[in-house]
């Protein structure tokens, strides 16, 4: 599901008077001397065991697949999110669920021994479609499409899925898949005390409130929400309700629909109601919806959010560019961790980074040899994710060419290498940007 937009602006400074005056390092430290090696807030570990350090991978639309995130943790993400998930698509058995990744690079359970744990993110716009499609989520599908319809609907066949719901590639589910037995009950959602997950599955369920594009909004779902709190908190209780207890339910949000202030009345009651119903936390991006990827973001709204729950943890998120940013961000405001979207496109150095400064060190700039070997090792894993498509290596050639040109922003030649990361078609042609630019005497 797309929350991207080509119109965003290029990298800035977040809105922080004075923290851009932080020393990373003495926050690193300070972080260590608290909590412990890795600095991770205790309150967030007692949730999440492996999650060890104060920083993760976002859900990035059209980039956080399995091969972007198992890159990501091999340099030192301790948690990725999924890009958001429509819980419509899920419900129908079709792209949506694939594109989770559950499962490792084959046979999903979510994303295998390297890709653990993962936190799945959802979208919609009824309570309980968001409810069954959380719960289809957790229990990896075991129970088959049809039985998650019937939680979904009651046992009733809802009109848009014969009208709308196409598979990937254009198909239209037949009558017969998209037919659900009419059960005559009016709540089939099973108790979650009775659930049973299974051994690997996703270590939380993050609903975005979030998402500003055009088409999302307007059909009700994402940062829509915020301004309609009273819808937006019943989908919060209608999952958070579905879902076993062991199973963390978490938000994703803009800090204010605009910045009137009735839509920032309406984000608090949001933000603490999530708080109040159990959910672990809430991550919230210091833009606005409206202002959806353009200008800086304000890191003064998530300093006072953290002040008013200082009971429980909260994440940021904005203008997280570099390594430094991760560690101002969490002095600046107080929040329990960064969350890393667009700055990690093309450079998962930055979590090997932050680990660096965790750890005492300076942080290390890619060489050549490492950018190669990742930009080899990427390849290779999304090719492998797309193995089941009538063309892998032509699908794969198209989609790392985003990639490649994020990449190339860490070259001493960036500017050529990039453009020679457009032209890629294939495989062979990626291994020819490598030979021609990823060479020890390149300079």
């Amino acid at each position: 599901m797309s929350c991207q937009s080509n119109n965003a602006t290029p990298p800035s400074f977040a809105i922080a008077e004075g923290a851009q005056s932080i020393d990373p390092r003495r926050v690193a430290e300070d972080l260590v001397n608290r909590h412990g090696p890795g600095g991770m807030d205790p309150r967030v570990r007692a949730v999440i065991p492996d999650w060890d350090a104060p920083f993760f991978q976002a859900g990035l639309a059209g980039y956080s697949d399995a091969a972007m995130r198992i890159i990501a943790r091999r340099h030192g993400c301790p948690i990725c999110v999924t890009e958001a998930l429509l819980d419509r698509t899920l419900l129908a058995g079709g792209r949506g669920f694939a594109k989770a990744d559950l499962g490792d690079i084959e046979d999903n359970i979510p994303g295998g021994e390297e890709d653990y744990p993962l936190i799945g993110q959802i979208m919609g716009s009824e309570p309980a479609e968001m409810a069954a499609a959380a719960l289809k989520m957790v229990e990896q599908g075991r129970r088959g499409d049809k039985e998650y319809r019937k939680v979904a609907y009651k046992g009733q066949t809802p009109d848009w899925f014969r009208e709308k719901l196409r598979l990937p590639g254009g198909e239209q589910l037949s009558e017969k898949a998209l037919e659900i037995e009419d059960q005559g009950s009016d709540s089939l959602m099973p108790n979650p005390q009775s659930l049973i997950p299974p051994p690997r599955t996703f270590a939380a369920i993050d609903i975005n409130l979030a998402c500003p594009v055009k088409k999302i909004s307007s059909k009700a779902r994402g940062g829509h929400w915020l301004t309609d709190p009273k819808g937006a908190i019943r989908l919060l209780e209608a999952v958070r309700e579905a879902l076993p207890p062991e199973i963390p339910v978490t938000v994703k949000m803009r800090r204010s629909f605009d910045d009137t202030p009735e839509m920032i009345e309406n984000f608090l009651k949001i933000f603490d109601a999530a708080y109040d119903m159990g959910c672990a936390w809430v991550t919230v991006h210091g833009r606005t919806v409206e202002q959806k990827y353009v200008g800086p973001s304000r890191w003064d709204p998530l300093r006072e959010l953290v002040r008013r729950r200082a009971d429980a943890p909260v994440f940021g998120s904005g203008d997280v560019w570099d390594v430094n940013q991760i560690f101002r961000m969490i002095a600046y405001t107080g929040v329990a961790g960064a969350s890393v979207a667009r700055g990690c496109i093309g450079n998962p150095w930055i979590f090997r980074q932050a680990r660096d400064l965790l750890e005492g060190r300076d942080p290390r700039p890619p060489t050549i040899a490492e950018q190669r070997e990742v930009l080899e090792q990427h390849f290779d894993l999304a090719l492998a994710s797309n193995a089941a498509m009538r063309q892998p290596e032509k699908h794969t050639g198209r989609t790392m060419r985003k990639f490649g040109i994020r990449f190339a922003e860490h070259h001493p030649r960036g500017e050529e290498v990039r453009q020679a990361f457009i032209k890629v078609e294939s495989l062979e042609d990626w291994r020819g940007v490598l030979d021609a630019w990823y060479t020890g005497d390149v300079v």
